[in-house]
C-alpha cells in the first residue's frame, strides 16, 4: 500500500502546526541518542561557598571534545531579568570546541558574562545565559543543608532550578561560523550544539545547588536525590521573539515537517505490526496522560485545547483497547484515519508523535535530513516566465490568494521590533502607532500582491523584466520558487489576520526542540521546560529511549 504524504495546505495551517508535540525527531532527544556513547566528565568545579565561580563540563569521543564553560555570578535581585535587554545574569555559558586552556578560561571569564556586548572566538560554538528561580533554588538549598529533600509539589509545579533567556550560535558575537563545523557527523542535526549546552547547564544547576548546601552545613547536608534531579529540567519563557524564525527559514521548516510527514507515511504503510511494537505504542499513549494533566496555564484558549485533547486521548485509548485489533493489515493507517474522523487536530498530532516511538529504524535516517544549506536556494530563476510563476502560486498557495486583503480583519495586525524590549511584538494596525515600522512577516499579503501583479502582466514575459518594475516583491518571488521544491516550507495562513494565534508559531518550533509541557500564559507567550525527565549524564550509556513516557508512568 502506498500512502500519500499529507496535503501541505492542511498541515501548514497554524492551528495544525500549533498542535504538534515532541517526538523521536525532536532535537533534544536526537542529541541524547547521538551523544549517549560519549564520555562525560566534570573537568573543573571552582565555586566559592556561595556558589560563584567557574566550572567546566565535557563530552569526549576519540579526539573530539566539546566543553561547556560556566561562570556563576553574584547579582542583586533587582538586576535579575529574563528580557533580552538585561545586562546581568546569575550564570553565563559558552560551549568551547576542545579543551579550554587556562588562558582560554581567563579570556572567556572577561567576555562570556557580557553576552552580546562581549566578543568570542572561532573556538566557541554557542553562547547562553540563565537566571535562577530564586524561590526554588533557595528552598532546595535550605532543605538539603538541613539533611532533607525539598518539597516535591513545589519542584513539580516549577520544574527547574534555572531558566535560560537565550541560546546563540552560528557566528553571532564572534562565535564559530557554521561552515567551520557543519561536516561533523555528530552534529548533523538541527540545534545539536545548542541542545548540548542546555543539557550540560542542567547538570551544572544540580552540582551548584549541592555545593552551596554542603558549604552552608557540611555536617548535615545531603545531595539532591538523583530521581528528583531527573524530573527537573531547564526552564524557558518564550515569547514572540521566536515567531520570525519560522517565517525566515523556509527550507529548514520544510525539512523538519517533511521528516515528520515521511515518518508518518512509512508507519502507516507497515502491513504487519509486531506485538511488542503495538504494546509499546499503547503504553506510551497511556503513560502520556499524566503529562497532559500536568500542564499549567492561565490562557482560556489553551485550557480549552487541553481539555479537548485529554477527552480525545481517553476516547482513543478506549478505542484501541476495546475495539481495535492490531493483527489486521496496515493497523496504523486505520488508526490514523480513525483519528481524522473522530478527534481534534491536537489529538491527531499528539498520537502521530507517539506512533514513532516503536520505530527508531524509520526515524533515525530522517533526523540527518532535517538540516538545510539555506543559501543554496536563494537564487531566483529569472529566465522563468510570469505564467510559470502564476501557476506556482495557484498550485501552492490556493487558500492565500483567495484572501481579500481589502477587508480590515485580514490585515489588522502588524509585527514590529519593540524599541524598549528589543523583541518582536504584534500590534493592532488601526488602534496603535508604528505600522510604518512593520517587519516583513506578512508573507500571505505579499503573495497576494504578487499574484495580482502577475495577473496584470504578460504571461510570456520573463521574470527579469517583471522584477525591474516590481523589485519590492523579490522576497516572495524567491519564496514561490522555494515552495515549488519544498512543499512544507510555507505557513499556509495569514500572519496579520485579526484571528492570528501567535502561540501556534511558538509551539511548532518548541515541539521540534523537544518541549514536553506547554504552559501558555496568554496567546503570545508560554513557559516550557527542557530535558525534564531526561537521563542524567552518567546514565546515558544505558538509558531508555522512551524516557519521555516512562517518567510519567
Amino acid at each position: 500500500m502506498n500512502v500519500e504524504l499529507r496535503d501541505p495546505n492542511i498541515i501548514m495551517k497554524l492551528s495544525r502546526l500549533g498542535s504538534f508535540h515532541q517526538s523521536r525527531l525532536s532535537f533534544l532527544r536526537s542529541f541524547l541518542n547521538e551523544f549517549k556513547d560519549w564520555d562525560y566528565k566534570r573537568d573543573l568545579f571552582n565555586l566559592d561557598v556561595n556558589g560563584f565561580g567557574t566550572a567546566v563540563y565535557s563530552f569526549k569521543k576519540k579526539d573530539r571534545i566539546y566543553s561547556l564553560v560556566c561562570f556563576a555570578n553574584e547579582i542583586k535581585d533587582d538586576e535579575r531579568s529574563d528580557r533580552v535587554i538585561a545586562t546581568k545574569w546569575d550564570a553565563a555559558f559558552t560551549l568551547h570546541d576542545g579543551v579550554p586552556s587556562k588562558k582560554d578560561i581567563e579570556r572567556l571569564k572577561n567576555e562570556v558574562p557580557k553576552q552580546e556586548v562581549g566578543r568570542l572566538s572561532y573556538k566557541e560554538l554557542t553562547l547562553s545565559r540563565a537566571n535562577k528561580s530564586v524561590r526554588v533554588f533557595d528552598h532546595v538549598v535550605e532543605n538539603l543543608s538541613n539533611g532533607i529533600q525539598p518539597n516535591l509539589d513545589l519542584l513539580e509545579k516549577v520544574g527547574y532550578l534555572y531558566r535560560t533567556t537565550a541560546v546563540y550560535g552560528s557566528g553571532k558575537f564572534g562565535l564559530a561560523d557554521r561552515f567551520r563545523i557543519k561536516h561533523r557527523e555528530e552534529i548533523n542535526g538541527p540545534f545539536r550544539l545548542e541542545m548540548m549546552l542546555v543539557y550540560l547547564v542542567r547538570q551544572f544547576t544540580f552540582d551548584q545547588v549541592n555545593h552551596v548546601a554542603k558549604c552552608k552545613n557540611s555536617k548535615l547536608a545531603v545531595k539532591l536525590d538523583p530521581n528528583i534531579c531527573k524530573n527537573l529540567g531547564i526552564g524557558n519563557s518564550t515569547g514572540l521573539g521566536m515567531a520570525p524564525f519560522i517565517v525566515n527559514h523556509p527550507t529548514l521548516l520544510n525539512n523538519w515537517i517533511l521528516s515528520r510527514e515521511t515518518a508518518l507515511k512509512k508507519i502507516r504503510e507497515i502491513k504487519k505490526v509486531d506485538v511488542n511494537d503495538s504494546n509499546l505504542f499503547e503504553d506510551c499513549v497511556r503513560n502520556s496522560i499524566k503529562n497532559i494533566t500536568s500542564w499549567n496555564t492561565e490562557s482560556e484558549y489553551q485550557l480549552k485545547k487541553i481539555r479537548h485533547l485529554l477527552e480525545d486521548v481517553k476516547k482513543f485509548l478506549n478505542f484501541v483497547e476495546n475495539e481495535f485489533d492490531f493483527k489486521k493489515d496496515y493497523p496504523f493507517n486505520e488508526i490514523y484515519l480513525w483519528l481524522e474522523r473522530e478527534t481534534c487536530e491536537e489529538c491527531i498530532e499528539y498520537i502521530v508523535s507517539i506512533m514513532m516511538e516503536p520505530y527508531g529504524e524509520i526515524v533515525r535516517p530522517l533526523i540527518k535530513k532535517m538540516s538545510s544549506d539555506e543559501e543554496k536556494y536563494f537564487n531566483i530563476p529569472t529566465e522563468r516566465t510570469v505564467k510559470e510563476l502564476k501557476l506556482i502560486l495557484e498550485n501552492k498557495y490556493p487558500n492565500i490568494i483567495s484572501i481579500n486583503f481589502e477587508k480590515k480583519e485580514n490585515h489588522k495586525k502588524f509585527w514590529f521590533i519593540s524599541k524598549n524590549k528589543e523583541e518582536p511584538r504584534l500590534a493592532d494596525r488601526f488602534d496603535e502607532e508604528g505600522a510604518d515600522l512593520e517587519q516583513p512577516l506578512a508573507i500571505a499579503r505579499d503573495i497576494k500582491e504578487l499574484y495580482n501583479k502577475l495577473l496584470a502582466s504578460k504571461g510570456s514575459s520573463t521574470l527579469d523584466k517583471f522584477l525591474i518594475y516590481n523589485s519590492n516583491l523579490r522576497h516572495v518571488v524567491r519564496r514561490a520558487f522555494i515552495i515549488e521544491k519544498f512543499p512544507y516550507s510555507e505557513i499556509q495562513d495569514n500572519t496579520i489576520s485579526e484571528k492570528i494565534i501567535p502561540i501556534d508559531m511558538l509551539r511548532l518550533k518548541l515541539s521540534f526542540f523537544g518541549a514536553l509541557k506547554f504552559d501558555p500564559r496568554s496567546d503570545k507567550w508560554l513557559r516550557i521546560c527542557m530535558f525534564q525527565g531526561a537521563p542524567l549524564p552518567h546514565e546515558l550509556k544505558n538509558y531508555d529511549e522512551q524516557w519521555v513516557y516512562k517518567n510519567y508512568s
